[in-house]
């Protein structure tokens, strides 16, 4: 039974609307000869386009240069050797991005991907392939709403994939993906599982993006009518005529279904122009391995917001997208995209990105290397004043792509910077100023220097933190306040606004979860604060907070609970940072942490934290400075004490829990908080535990971000929340829990586990499955809320007992289910896709050998899977021979010796279920790959009488078949009348078996082969609606 659902919920009518944007569907079974089998290039497809866009390219031009093509894509190297070629427009063009329609797109479906070693051994075939001049550029994969793990599954198969050198051509040719259950996004969901994501290659793990649009376009004049013969043609080819009148499949075909919607967004012709164009970039870091990044929507929409700018005239404004975002890559893909944007206007942009501080130079200088600009630093007044007056657009002489980094720390309030307003009217100078709400006073020189300079510049200021309005205390009236400058006033209106929420929503930063220091704690603190100022009278507040006597047990607070949220959150990775009152008290509290901490003995325990770095501007040179908090990105060092530095601009994922000592205010105050918002792993979450009380300058900064988004949003504003999960959020989830556990016996856990064996009912398990994984989550959040009362009430070693015994009998449930149903696919995904290998003695050897039981396990599913004809007899043998493997539950907890034995046994498995597939693969090719007809041709094939006549039964099928399709296309409901088509079949299966094929069938044979062909269009038709 075919229980590909997805195909006629989501796949099909998403072939059939990218038809109506302009693809033209090609059947795989008419061209199957014409790919390039090494790279999936359509050939005469690629050398009809390169002739149309290279009038003067000769067939043998074309063939060496798809025999480079080839040898490219075999380069360990992402693809990036091919992607400058197809962005090549000087040159032999493979896209035509000037005139982008001049290019031929086409779509295909299930192209198969097949392994280049020998025999060819693995495959794997996208749902959905889209060919642009014949080159496999993207690809679609989709599944049914509700399925299984959502679209995690299928990004597990994904990296799986990518990761396996020998698709390595298939992986560097391709630019975007899309992958979609055809669901709305769950905002509830910590990582992406429902709704339609798009991506762009990785070797290891492809990183799935959130797509909102924001400028919805005309779909009325963007999406052309298609016939009822070209909708019925891709139906008949795919096998599926049977869904042509149902009314869920013409709701699928809807251009708001989110699978179609993403479509629209991102494969218009416009938009994909766009995404293959500027969308794409390698990184490349230091001596990590390179990265391919592909646009950020809210970066999409902020680049076309910034071009309506323009195009209005306007050269000043204000990109407003919150910390984690992405503001440099932002501006990396503005270089590319305006100086395209200028060149159209025979202009040549020069492109500056101006930062306040050293460091953030470095890291602008860092980024920009890493995506391929040339990048000249500036950083004396002297150097600027040159640049600014010099009419030459590029330094290199390369002619490649450029921006100059600008430090005004030192100079920007001389007001003799710039003396002159020389400038070559055919340049246009563009100017990013980063982080706009410090650092540039209207009533200061840099400004005035900078609008002298050139007046036609463009000025785009960036900023991560609300454009709050700057008050002194000494303005009590409106109308003083009023006088008070914001910057978008200095700098122009907003652009594009992407806010914190969003951003979380999206999964680019994380929620923060604030924990106020324990009770007891406080009260040591105190008590030790009364005694020093006893001893050292009315002296600074600084040097008593400096001092050993308090400096010191804040430290082993500090480390006591860095180590134990170590343990607490499974995670020996994550780093923290202690934001320090001082820089006395900065270099004390390293001082000692060296003293005591540092120590050789505790370094063979994981999660104890034994290094540190100590980052203030008078330690270290700035090499040193810089190699430190490299290491502390790498993972070597664990904890960064600092006073000033690092609070804004430092990007390190793993930091994941920020000590706050000093009370920090307005601006400076998020930009220290987002410091731990980077997603890392699969946290949900950065922690601040404040030892400086913050809340209450939290509450006034945060009102303040929130008046400027009502300023922004009007009636909106409520469907934003804060930057912090409230207690309130917390008490109504430890409420759900309780409701959910008050039947159950929840202090004894063993009868706990007897009272859920009893149940068999899945939907109750997964409910409370569901209470016990919040309830786990809770147990941090509740930690670092500082909500000590939650964690006396409840038990949660406990509780995650019990959600360990939840999982267990779930997972029973489910595969005593499979084994019920004799239904394989469940089987295999609950048994062989997630075992996780637990040994008590672990060796390298074992290591090796748990990699390659889990390969062939991999395998042995993969080719059970893709198996079309679950009745038959030799496949349920395989499959009742896997069951006697996993009667024993865990699998990985064996011997050696047993698990060469479950490998020895799945290797022979996995050769018959290879042998029968391709056996299968042969029969259902001769029907143009309709299951339907290849499972009633065995079963035929399968009696006595009929088994010598293979190729007259082919005959006769191929005929019921076209005649099948023929009347299911053209007779609307006629599979809901079951009788009505059986009539009208069996004329057509006497007249091909017996009038034409002459095989000796008395009536019993054919109403017998009627029934069969009856039987499968009606499953078919039900496993298609499921």
């Amino acid at each position: 039974m075919n229980r590909q659902t997805e195909d006629t919920r989501v796949k099909i009518p998403t072939i059939l609307h990218l038809m109506r944007l302009g693809y033209e569907y090609l059947s795989i079974k008419e061209y199957k000869d014409d790919f390039d089998g090494e790279c999936n290039i359509l050939v005469p497809i690629f050398v009809q386009s390169l002739k149309r866009i290279n009038p003067s390219l000769k067939d043998d031009d074309i063939n060496r240069l798809l025999t480079d093509i080839k040898l490219e894509l075999k380069n360990n190297d992402l693809g990036q050797a091919f992607f400058e070629r197809l962005q090549n427009q000087s040159g032999t063009k493979l896209i035509d991005f000037t005139n982008f329609n001049n290019n031929s797109f086409h779509v295909v479906t299930e192209l198969p991907c097949i392994t280049q070693t020998a025999g060819g051994d693995e495959e794997f075939r996208p749902d959905i392939t889209l060919l642009v001049n014949g080159m496999p550029l993207v690809f679609i994969e989709v599944k049914k709403p509700n399925n299984r793990e959502g679209v995690i599954a299928e990004r597990k198969r994904i990296n799986t994939r990518f990761a396996n050198p020998n698709f390595i051509s298939f992986v560097n040719i391709t630019q975007l993906m899309i992958f979609s259950n055809n669901m709305e996004y769950d905002i509830a969901d910590p990582e992406p599982v429902t709704g339609a994501f798009y991506a762009t290659t990785s070797y290891s793990e492809v990183k799935f993006n959130y797509f909102r649009e924001e400028a919805p376009q005309n779909t009325a004049t963007l999406l052309k009518d298609i016939s009822e013969a070209q909708e019925k043609f891709v139906l008949k080819d795919t096998n599926n005529p049977s869904i042509y009148t149902s009314p869920e499949f013409q709701t699928n075909k809807h251009p708001d279904r989110p699978t179609n919607r993403i479509c629209t967004s991102l494969l218009s012709r416009e938009r994909l122009a766009f995404m293959l164009r500027y969308a794409l970039v390698y990184v490349k870091k230091d001596r990590k391995a390179i990265q391919k990044h592909i646009m950020r929507y809210p970066q999409m929409f902020a680049t076309f917001a910034i071009k309506h700018t323009l195009d209005n005239g306007i050269k000043k404004g204000v990109v407003w997208h919150t910390q984690g975002s992405g503001k440099t890559a932002l501006t990396f893909y503005n270089v590319r995209f305006l100086t395209d944007y200028f060149a159209k206007r025979g202009v040549i942009p020069k492109f500056y990105f101006i930062v306040d501080r050293l460091d953030l130079l470095q890291q602008a200088d860092r980024e920009f290397k890493a995506r391929g600009l040339i990048v000249h630093l500036i950083s004396s007044r002297e150097a600027f004043s040159k640049d600014i007056k010099s009419t030459q657009a590029l330094h290199n002489h390369s002619g490649k792509p450029e921006i100059t980094v600008v430090n005004i720390h030192k100079f920007k309030d001389d007001p003799h910077v710039i003396s002159t307003n020389d400038y070559n009217v055919n340049i246009q100078r563009v100017y990013f100023l980063d982080e706009v709400h410090r650092s540039y006073d209207p009533k200061g020189s840099f400004l005035a220097n900078l609008e002298e300079s050139d007046r036609q510049a463009i000025k785009i200021g960036l900023t991560g933190t609300p454009l709050i309005g700057s008050f002194s205390k000494k303005d009590e009236t409106a109308e003083q306040k009023n006088k008070q400058h914001k910057t978008t006033e200095t700098f122009g209106n907003y652009i594009h606004k992407y806010y914190y929420n969003a951003s979380i929503a999206d999964g680019y930063t994380l929620r923060l979860m604030r924990e106020a220091i324990e009770s007891n704690y406080q009260i040591q603190l105190n008590e030790i604060l009364k005694k020093l100022k006893v001893e050292k009278g009315s002296i600074d507040r600084k040097a008593i907070y400096s001092d050993r006597k308090f400096v010191e047990p804040m430290l082993d607070y500090i480390i006591n609970d860095f180590e134990t949220s170590r343990g607490t959150m499974q995670d020996d990775t994550i780093g923290a940072m202690v934001i320090c009152d001082s820089s006395d008290q900065a270099k004390l509290m390293h001082q000692l942490f060296v003293e005591k901490y540092q120590t050789e003995p505790r370094r063979f325990i994981p999660r104890h934290a034994t290094s540190s770095a100590l980052i203030l501007h008078d330690i270290g040179t700035k090499e040193e400075r810089k190699d430190w908090v490299e290491d502390f990105k790498a993972g070597k060092i664990d904890i960064l004490f600092v006073y000033n530095m690092l609070l804004t601009g430092f990007d390190a994922p793993r930091l994941k829990k920020l000590y706050l000592g000093r009370l920090i205010k307005a601006h400076n105050l998020l930009q220290a908080l987002t410091r731990v918002n980077r997603p890392y792993k699969d946290f949900r979450f950065g922690y601040v535990v404040d030892f400086a009380d913050i809340s209450k300058e939290f509450d006034k900064t945060n009102k303040a971000y929130f008046d400027e988004l009502q300023g922004e949003l009007g009636d909106d504003i409520e469907g934003y929340s804060q930057l912090f999960k409230t207690a309130e959020e917390i008490n109504q989830d430890i409420a759900i829990i309780k409701n959910a556990l008050f039947e159950y016996s929840t202090e004894n856990a063993e009868q706990f586990s007897d009272e859920i064996s009893q149940i068999n009912d899945k939907a109750i398990i997964l409910e409370l499955n569901k209470a016990l994984s919040l309830a786990r989550e809770l147990y941090n959040v509740a930690r670092f809320q500082g909500d000590y009362d939650v964690l006396k009430r409840l038990d949660f070693e406990k509780l995650n007992l019990l959600y360990r015994y939840t999982n267990d009998r779930l997972a029973m449930l489910n595969l005593q289910e499979s084994l019920q149903q004799g239904d394989t696919t469940n089987l295999l995904n609950q048994a062989l896709e997630d075992i996780v290998f637990q040994f008590k003695k672990v060796s390298e050897a074992e290591l090796k050998l748990a990699d390659d039981l889990k390969d062939s396990l991999r395998k042995t599913r993969e080719g059970l899977l893709s198996n079309f004809d679950k009745d038959d007899p030799e496949f349920i043998a395989l499959r009742e021979e896997l069951e006697r493997i996993f009667k024993k539950k865990n699998l990985g907890e064996v011997s050696q010796v047993e698990m060469r034995e479950n490998m020895a046994l799945l290797d022979r498995i996995y050769v018959k279920v290879k042998e029968l597939n391709r056996k299968n693969e042969l029969i259902r090719n001769k029907y143009q790959g309709d299951a339907k007809f290849a499972r009633i041709h065995k079963r035929l094939m399968a009696k006595s009488e009929m088994s010598r006549e293979q190729a007259k039964i082919h005959e006769a099928l191929t005929g019921v078949k076209a005649d099948a399709d023929e009347k299911v296309l053209n007779l609307s409901q006629i599979l809901e009348n079951v009788s009505f088509f059986e009539n009208q079949m069996m004329p057509s299966v006497i007249k091909r078996f017996k009038m034409e094929q002459k095989l000796p069938l008395d009536v019993h044979a054919i109403k017998s082969i009627n029934q069969m062909i009856l039987k499968e269009y009606l499953e078919d038709v039900e496993n298609k609606l499921m």
